[in-house]
């Protein structure tokens, strides 16, 4: 590792400084929100001190920061690794430790950062460009999967990974200066997509291509609304223009999501990561230029996914094969795949589209998955890993990568650092504004502050969610008090599983949503999904929703055929699983009834503290916390007795 001098703070250019955005709705900025939930507080600190720090070990062992050194002529050697994007994983630690400095500073940390961006930068080649691999030995690529044909860089696009190198790099370059204030990341993102601009589209001498695997067009579009220069938002447009356009490059098929023109596209097919990261490119290019082609598609692509390909936990991609989407209600446990990496695209694109629309639905798949689907994906203890999510196991087959339960790590190790990626970044999506509207979308202790005009409204939020549906909220305002807090009512506390008929529930909440203003109880009136609370009459008071949790059972539509005559658990958010560990006795054997006496216990001792739920017959724990003790048997899905 090198050593580097910490980097000083320094600000964009003046015609850097404004921010662009095409959204209606305007995230909170994640360091206006002072985290000190219970939950996912400590999930944030154990990602800082475990897990970047092991993803650091890994990548040091695996050799990704020698590329860097080796493609910079500081070490010799030949490419280390067996991926083509492992460049991506050094950037996706960067984002997720950048975020982590707002909710837990660590100058130790901040200094490792330095240094980190300090070796990428020796491995960028001067004219900006920048994938290791190619750099070191153009026409030996660690995969054998990887096209060479004359040795020459872009000439494989399909599977270099050359731009879902560079779209990681601007996704983190982006983030890590929001968080620390400094560009010497950005500044190497901003050379890198200068020669992607003259190097890609229809005039002369460009070469006319897209990605094999999307991302760089969301990175471009990060950039751009940084630094305002239209060129990048052009690229990325291009882009997605030209996906299932054969009269620009041949074309990769529906694995790509490049079958037909994106704004052409209504069913989500092929590799799920590649397909949501695509789906959130659209839905800025959808927000930022007004265009209805592209808005019209991502709603039939959201609409196609949660009404028959989304998983009870949020998980997408049902098949190992091609890690991709399978057909309409195609939805195994088994053999589910649900890539992690799946899982956090989709929230991103989920937020995308609340920041377009408002629309409730989209966080209720957020909450959903983030509760449930994402945080499967690392072990408790941070350093074990989910590359799929099964909604079932024998303890025997071996689902994941090889194994019946988590892996420490993987040769292709995307998932376990997309996961650093996305956990600090939780804070960003609690909250969200336009000049008139405070939205409340996830329930988490803390403390934050939404500038308004005319008014700065300092919020504190203290709840004990998932375990508890009791949430109180403080508002103090230093203006006017012309605003609208909004607060969502999840989806399943409006009996809904999630936003389609997909997923019903068998039992409906027997008490209601209850409402009260320093104490005195408040009509409940729920419009398009919120609880809108006016201003003038909360600042200064105490808010506190209770939102009643129960055991509900959850049953599929008849048309997935392996949930028939089944049903799941579910109280609040969380999804529930039985696990070996607790049922040694008859697993294989245990049912459940809608008419059983069901108990809900806080067992502090268990999984670092979960409620279970019990039953005469058998024990239940959130789902995302199975595969913590060892190799064993697991069902989400449960027959149902007669």
């Amino acid at each position: 590792m090198i050593s580097c001098q910490n980097e000083t703070k320094e600000e964009v250019t003046s015609d850097e400084k404004e921010e662009v955005s095409g959204y209606a709705i305007t995230p909170v900025n994640i360091q206006h929100v002072r985290l000190t939930d219970e939950f996912w507080l400590p999930w944030i600190q154990k990602v800082q001190e475990k897990t970047i720090e092991y993803a650091v070990e890994k990548c040091e062992e695996e050799g990704r920061f020698d590329n860097f050194l080796i493609a910079g002529g500081r070490m010799e050697g030949s490419v280390r690794g067996v991926m083509p994007f492992d460049d991506s994983d050094v950037y996706k630690i960067i984002e997720g430790a950048s975020n982590s400095l707002i909710s837990s500073p660590n100058p130790k940390l901040e200094t490792l950062l330095d240094s980190l961006v300090g070796i990428i930068k020796i491995g960028q080649e001067p004219d900006g460009y920048l994938t290791t691999w190619r750099t070191i030995d153009l026409s030996k690529p660690p995969a054998t999967w990887v096209e060479v044909k004359e040795g020459k860089r872009w000439e494989s696009l399909a599977t270099s990974h050359e731009l879902y190198n560079a779209g990681h790099m601007y996704e983190a370059a982006v983030v890590h200066y929001k968080a620390t204030g400094k560009r010497n990341f950005l500044d190497i993102a901003i050379k890198n997509a200068d020669l992607m601009v003259a190097t890609f589209g229809e005039d002369k001498g460009k070469i006319a291509a897209v990605p094999g695997h999307q991302i760089i067009e969301t990175g471009l579009i990060k950039l751009y609304e940084v630094t305002g220069k239209e060129d990048y938002l052009d690229l990325a447009k291009y882009f997605l223009d030209n996906r299932g356009n054969p009269d620009n490059h041949e074309l990769f098929g529906t694995y790509s999501q490049d079958h037909v023109p994106v704004v052409k596209q209504d069913e989500v097919v092929g590799h799920a990561v590649r397909a949501v990261y695509m789906y959130a490119a659209m839905t800025d290019i959808a927000a930022i230029k007004n265009d209805s082609a592209y808005l019209c598609a991502v709603d039939k692509l959201w609409d196609n996914m949660v009404s028959k390909k989304m998983y009870i936990m949020g998980g997408i991609g049902a098949r190992h094969d091609q890690e991709s989407f399978g057909e309409n209600y195609e939805l195994p446990n088994l053999t589910a795949y649900n890539e992690t990496c799946a899982s956090i695209g989709d929230v991103y694109w989920n937020h995308r589209l609340h920041n377009m629309t408002g629309d409730v639905k989209y966080f209720d798949v957020i909450e959903r998955t983030l509760y449930n689907g994402l945080i499967s994906g690392i072990a408790l203890d941070g350093t074990h890993f989910f590359y799929p999510n099964a909604l079932e196991s024998d303890g025997k087959y071996e689902f994941n990568q090889g194994a019946a339960t988590r892996k420490p790590w993987f040769d292709c190790s995307c998932c376990p650092t997309n996961v650093v990626r996305i956990i600090p970044a939780i804070p960003g999506f609690i909250y969200s504004k336009t000049d008139q509207d405070i939205y409340v979308n996830l329930y988490a202790s803390n403390e934050a502050t939404v500038d308004l005009p005319g008014n700065s409204v300092q919020i504190i939020q203290e709840t004990n969610y998932p375990w508890n549906g009791k949430v109180s909220i403080n508002l103090k305002g230093n203006g006017n008090s012309d605003f609208r807090l909004k607060l969502r009512v999840p989806g399943w506390a409006r009996n809904q599983v999630l936003p389609s008929n997909l997923y019903q529930y068998r039992n409906e909440l027997s008490q209601p949503i209850i409402l009260k203003i320093d104490g005195e109880n408040k009509n409940v009136q729920i419009n398009n999904g919120y609880l809108d609370l006016e201003g003038s009459e909360i600042v200064g008071k105490n808010i506190e929703v209770q939102f009643p949790m129960e055991v509900r059972l959850a049953e599929t539509s008849d048309s997935v055929a392996d949930n028939r005559g089944k049903v799941a658990l579910e109280y609040g958010p969380l999804v529930y699983a039985i696990e070996e560990a607790d049922n040694k006795n008859g697993f294989d054997t245990i049912s459940v009834s809608s008419s059983e006496d069901f108990s809900v216990t806080m067992e502090k001792d268990v999984l670092e503290g979960v409620n279970t739920i019990s039953t005469k017959s058998f024990k239940a724990i959130p789902y995302y916390a199975w595969s913590n003790r060892g190799v064993g048997k697991m069902k989400v899905w449960l027959p149902e007795e007669n």
